[in-house]
């Protein structure tokens, strides 16, 4: 008997649609709606430190899925940096990771992917990757809500005792590598290297994550893997979250030569045509066709200032931060309404003077001469690639200020930027 293209994607869909059924289903706790009126059934942020099962008992079971969510001055603010691969996301993570009184974590919904899509290809990503929307954003309500418990429906091996050691770049955060979560380090253990915390703090016990994560006054979290500003909608008109968006770009020239240098197997037919000239036949060139329609929409709808995000939308150019730092990181607090502490200064000092690029080894490094490397793809790239880029996403070039060359004399011609000045203000 044969079966149809169609019949197979159909039963594809279903299956994936069954695991994420299945999972809510088995692990997820009935939700209900905290009455807001009342404090005391939802502690302040930084007071609710009991148990999940002492709280539940004491508030009559009807807020253990909504915690520190208290509609008052002094709840969290909840901030999601939406970017895609190879875009800078790291590095405002970063900045956002090394203040004392902020919860980060390093893209949560890879666990989401690797759990739904075990077998994701790298041709449909930007397709199948819609098919995560809802569990994406379940998983993010709760991590905003410091529920992690909900995370460990997702990460596999499934933890024992709420304990793990496959939490995705767990020694990338901060708060997950000090006191109470990692006692390694001493009390006022700050800037904690990822690959020490990994060594000295042993798996990660997810009820002192949550702990932690109760005890900041602010949850950061990066995001690779949403598609659109669009697709988070629901969580941002949520009143019981305090949701602000950094949408993050970067030139997709940019993009494009980063991701040649960073992901070798993926992009190897990408980095033949660079070094040959010529474009491979099979050449998939849909993922960056994807990527340039998502970012145009998704651009769209934050520079067009809906409604809904009001007073919680900030658009930020890679560019603009990697060539005036702490200037930019000084315009993202104030958003955010943060101080910047020393913690902050030193590590925009540490970070921005070092090599040109992070190596193949360190992808997800942060050290590097930041302005130098806003346009170094410049010299990477050949001329017919970039050609392509252009033709592909023309809109985005004079949304954001990037100007297109013409020849590849002028691509080379690094004394003439191709960032243009373009002043993007939050949306307030």
């Amino acid at each position: 008997m044969h079966c149809s293209v169609k019949s197979v994607i159909l039963l594809a869909l279903t299956s994936i649609a069954i695991q994420y059924t299945a999972i809510r289903t088995l692990t997820s706790k009935p939700f209900q709606l905290c009455p807001l009126p009342n404090p005391q059934n939802c502690g302040l942020a930084g007071q609710d430190t009991e148990p999940p099962s002492e709280r539940a008992a004491a508030a009559g079971g009807g807020c253990d899925e909504l915690p520190n969510l208290s509609v008052n001055a002094t709840r969290k603010t909840h901030i999601l940096i939406l970017a895609t691969t190879r875009s800078g996301s790291s590095f405002i993570g970063q900045l956002l990771n090394q203040h004392q009184d902020v919860f980060y974590l390093f893209e949560p919904l890879y666990h989401v992917q690797t759990a739904l899509l075990p077998r994701l290809s790298t041709s449909r990503f930007a397709t199948e990757r819609r098919l995560m929307l809802g569990a994406s954003r379940d998983l993010l309500r709760s991590i905003c809500s410091c529920d992690l418990y909900f995370l460990e429906s997702y990460i596999k091996p499934t933890p024992a005792n709420h304990t793990t050691d496959k939490l995705f770049r767990r020694g990338v955060s901060q708060a997950l590598c000090q006191q109470p979560v990692c006692d390694a380090f001493g009390p006022a253990a700050v800037n904690v290297e990822e690959g020490e915390c990994i060594k000295k703090c042993g798996s990660l016990n997810m009820t002192l994550a949550t702990e932690a994560c109760r005890k900041k006054r602010n949850v950061a979290i990066k995001i690779v893997r949403v598609p659109e500003i669009e697709d988070l909608r629901a969580l941002v008109e949520d009143p019981r979250l305090n949701i602000k968006v950094i949408q993050l770009v970067r030139d997709p020239r940019g993009i494009l030569s980063s991701r040649i240098e960073t992901f070798r197997d993926a992009y190897r037919l990408w980095r033949i045509w660079r070094a040959t000239g010529r474009r491979p036949y099979n050449l998939d060139l849909s993922p960056f066709t994807v990527l340039c329609d998502d970012y145009i929409s998704s651009i769209s709808t934050g520079l067009s200032h809906p409604s809904w995000l009001k007073g919680k939308y900030m658009l930020v150019r890679y560019e603009d931060l990697a060539r005036n730092p702490l200037a930019k990181t000084k315009e993202i607090y104030d958003y955010l309404g943060l101080s910047i502490d020393k913690n902050v200064e030193d590590w925009i000092q540490a970070n921005t003077q070092g090599a040109n690029e992070p190596s193949t080894k360190h992808k997800f490094s942060t050290v590097r001469d930041s302005a130098a490397n806003a346009e170094s793809w410049r010299l990477k790239l050949s001329y017919d690639m970039v050609e392509y880029t252009q033709t592909v996403c023309p809109k985005i070039f004079p949304q954001l200020g990037y100007k297109t060359v013409r020849s590849a004399e002028e691509l080379k011609n690094m004394s003439l930027s191709l960032v243009q000045d373009k002043s993007f203000v939050p949306f307030l």
